[in-house]
């Protein structure tokens, strides 16, 4: 759509109430307004960084120069609150992939987290930047049933669901994790915490997101015992979790990212490619956030009880995400092309964009003082900067998260603070080979646009992968 014009006629036929402006406020507009999310935390404008895998730390869980580049980038985009930069596993067996960050008790993690949060000071600083206004944290986080620390499948369950075990090969011969070691997981989000502290973040946040341990066990409806089944036991362990947490950092703010709503899990047709639901042929009876009869619908209800939670814990910080990358990835991560498992887009990815900017409307209209961080805005691409400070200036959200975006562009948002034309050719294009190279073993990252990646032998290998892909 080469007008914003052209963009705001095509969005409101999805919705007459998706919406952005046509004239962006730049250095004076809403995006640039600092924000205070607690007491002792205040951020300098309204971009926010998203946690990733890069699939590129050492094997022992310390960074790698890739993890550093990044993290610098995340400084130098000028976004001044860093959710995490990576998803930090909490124990070794609870990586999602080999290459990821984690609690090693026998190397210097401290030193490591250290290193790449100084280095994400000086991205900023490069830029001429304050630090003073910028706000760092630490996702933490335990990968549970897509847990592949050796690079397979060595899922550490909370919960049977028959959907996803067919869809991953796992059957009942795969023991599901005990309560004891789901409280001895839950003692290592509290030691993570305290390493956070003592390498200086500025919060941390619990993960309950994308079919990972604790969004699962929010789930757990079928598990037996003091963790599953009702509600008030699908949410003790994360409540024991913060109480512990609290009890050993006591000034330490807390924030979630939370996967407000979830579907039934996709897969690709055989024909066609397209995603469609795996029915199964029952009641999929599992999930939060999942309405149980209708494949592609959400059902808040379950969500909205426990973001009551949450401010009865006095946790307002809320980072706000749909679905899985896993088992329902247009809904997770709104693209034209999907990686190479995926499955092409069974609705147009605006309309996945808007489920994310409607549902965190409607949890902002609930519960307004929650900080929210929205999710789905690459997508949008050029139009981004319009959508984002419509929303910011109309009170719907606090903070534009962006992913896949500034791996690509990095200075995106400082572009759009400063008035300045944005760089077409920098612009996320939802490619999906930050996905596909993962999943293929190799380092996240955008070979398409990014020099650094295009250059390397893994960007000659996904081009011959997605040829492949491509005639099929």
């Amino acid at each position: 759509m080469k007008t914003v014009d052209a963009f705001t006629e095509y969005i409101g036929k999805i919705d007459s109430e998706f919406r952005c402006v046509t004239e962006l406020g730049g250095s004076s507009g809403p995006l640039a307004a600092s924000h205070t999310i607690y007491p002792t935390m205040t951020a300098g404008n309204r971009f926010a960084i998203h946690p990733m895998e890069g699939w590129d730390a050492q094997r022992n869980g310390l960074p790698s120069e890739n993890t550093l580049r990044r993290w610098e980038n995340f400084g130098r985009s000028g976004a001044k609150l860093v959710w995490g930069g990576e998803a930090f596993a909490v124990q070794e067996d609870g990586r999602a992939n080999p290459n990821q960050l984690f609690l090693n008790p026998a190397v210097d993690v401290a030193g490591g987290l250290s290193t790449l949060r100084n280095r994400l000071l000086e991205g900023h600083r490069s830029q001429e930047l304050e630090t003073d206004d910028l706000v760092i944290g630490l996702q933490l986080t335990h990968s549970g049933r897509f847990s592949r620390p050796d690079g397979e499948a060595a899922p550490k369950s909370a919960s049977r669901n028959p959907v996803l075990d067919r869809k991953y090969g796992f059957d009942e011969s795969v023991p599901l994790l005990t309560d004891g070691e789901l409280e001895a997981i839950g003692e290592r989000f509290v030691q993570s915490a305290k390493l956070a502290v003592e390498v200086g973040f500025d919060f941390v946040d619990v993960k309950c997101c994308h079919g990972y341990l604790l969004h699962e066990l929010l789930g757990a409806r079928t598990r037996e015992g003091k963790y599953g089944g009702s509600f008030a036991n699908r949410i003790l362990l994360f409540k024991r979790i913060i109480s512990e947490i609290r009890a050993n950092c006591s000034d330490l703010p807390i924030g979630v990212r939370l996967s407000a709503g979830d579907i039934h899990p996709f897969a690709p047709n055989a024909e066609t490619r397209v995603g469609e639901p795996i029915t199964g042929g029952e009641s999929y009876g599992m999930g939060f956030g999942t309405d149980q009869d209708r494949t592609t619908a959400m059902d808040l209800e379950e969500p909205f009880l426990f973001l009551k939670e949450l401010l009865d814990l006095d946790i307002t910080l809320l980072n706000v995400t749909l679905g899985s990358p896993y088992y329902c990835p247009h809904l997770q991560r709104p693209a034209l092309y999907p990686p190479s498992d995926g499955y092409l887009p069974p609705e147009d990815p605006l309309l996945s964009v808007y489920r994310h900017i409607e549902t965190v409307r409607e949890i902002k209209h609930a519960y307004p003082q929650l900080t929210l961080v929205g999710t789905g805005y690459s997508y949008l691409q050029e139009w981004l900067p319009h959508v984002a400070e419509y929303e910011v200036g109309e009170g719907n959200l606090d903070f534009v998260g962006l992913g896949r975006m500034v791996l690509s562009y990095p200075e995106l948002p400082l572009d759009v603070l400063n008035d300045r034309q944005l760089a077409r050719k920098k612009i996320c294009r939802t490619f999906s080979d930050c996905t596909t190279a993962p999943r293929q073993g190799m380092a996240s990252g955008c070979y398409p646009l990014d020099p650094y990646y295009r250059k390397t032998d893994a960007a000659e290998i996904l081009k011959r992968l997605k040829k492949e892909l491509a005639g099929k």
